[in-house]
Formats: structure tokens, C-alpha cells, sequence
């Protein structure tokens, strides 16, 4: 079995929600970034141990949250000695908006992975894009990167879509069944 760490920023809940599905789905240890962007140094261990590591941030104007990003910058630590080179990496994100820009965000996240020598894996589900869609069905916003969610701007996180949430269970399933093929 390889070891999988969820590591995320959620400003108001919503990202929390889809790391909970993620984890769940990879049996994986969650590493919260805090509302000031930084980890304990329990969070870096659990990360520099772990066999992939997934990655999620909501999406604000187009991109990650400023915290993720204070997160991202400081992992130039693991990227200059390579530390994660060769893990197995993916990537989620969730938004007030049907598109938000979304797909900015993931592929910011597949950056950084790329960056650090990892191998990235995608949700590797089909889209559900027919006249009986519905939009609780999983992976109904379509990506392949990685899972999205939207939450309408005065939803909490407690009233999220049960199709993305199941979306990003079954990543967290995906990516841990990919790692333990690696390890």
C-alpha cells in the first residue's frame, strides 16, 4: 500500500470538503496549509515520507490562493534537493462559478509537480455530457487533470455537489492504486 498525503489550503470550507472526499478515496493522511500559507513541520514530514502527494486549493481570480502559492514557493526546499522527485502527484481545486477558471489552477498545481520531478496523475473518468446528465453525476464539469467542484458563492461547504464530491473520492482511489503500482 503506498502512502498518500493530501496537502491544501480551503478559505471558507469548500476545498476541506473535496480533501475529506480525496483522502477518503487514497486512505491518505490530510496536511492542512494554514490561513497564514505555512505548515508545521509534522505537515513537511508527513509530505517528504508520503509516495504521492495530491493537491488541492480553491481557485481565486483564476489562479491558487495566495496561501498555497507561500506553500508552493517554500517546497523549493524539497525542490532543490529533490526531494520528491519521481513521487506520484495530482491536483483538485473548487469554485463559486461553472468555470471560474478552474483549469488555471490544476494546471498551476501540474506545474509544480512537473517542477519538483513528479508524475502527474489525471482522473481518468469519462465525462457525462448527454441530454440525461445530471449534475450529480461524477465528473460532470468535465476535467481530466484533476477534479473540480462548484458551489455557488452562497453555498457552504456542507451544501457542495455529492457528484463532485464522489469525483474526488474516487481521484484519491486513482491516484493511490497508481502510487502503490510505483512503489
Amino acid at each position: 500500500m503506498a502512502k498518500v498525503a493530501v496537502v491544501f489550503h480551503s478559505g471558507y470550507g469548500h476545498t476541506l470538503r473535496m480533501a475529506q472526499s480525496v483522502a477518503d478515496g487514497a486512505n491518505a493522511d490530510l496536511v492542512a496549509i494554514d490561513a497564514d500559507g505555512n505548515l508545521t513541520e509534522d505537515g513537511w514530514e508527513t509530505l517528504n515520507e508520503a509516495d504521492a502527494i495530491i493537491m488541492g486549493s480553491p481557485t481565486y481570480m483564476g489562479n491558487v490562493s495566495w496561501q498555497f502559492k507561500k506553500f508552493a514557493d517554500a517546497s523549493s526546499k524539497a525542490w532543490f534537493s529533490q526531494a520528491w522527485k519521481d513521487k506520484i502527484f495530482g491536483g483538485f481545486t473548487a469554485s463559486a462559478n461553472v468555470n471560474g477558471d478552474k483549469h488555471l489552477t490544476v494546471h498551476y498545481l501540474m506545474t509544480l509537480a512537473m517542477q519538483h520531478g513528479g508524475i502527474w496523475v489525471g482522473t481518468g473518468l469519462h465525462y457525462n455530457n448527454t441530454k440525461a446528465s445530471q449534475r450529480s453525476d461524477v465528473n460532470y464539469l468535465a476535467s481530466s487533470s484533476g477534479p473540480m467542484a462548484q458551489t455557488p458563492g452562497d453555498a457552504g461547504g456542507a451544501e457542495m455537489n455529492t457528484g463532485d464530491l464522489e469525483t474526488a473520492r474516487l481521484f484519491g482511489q486513482r491516484v493511490a492504486e497508481v502510487a502503490a503500482r510505483f512503489k
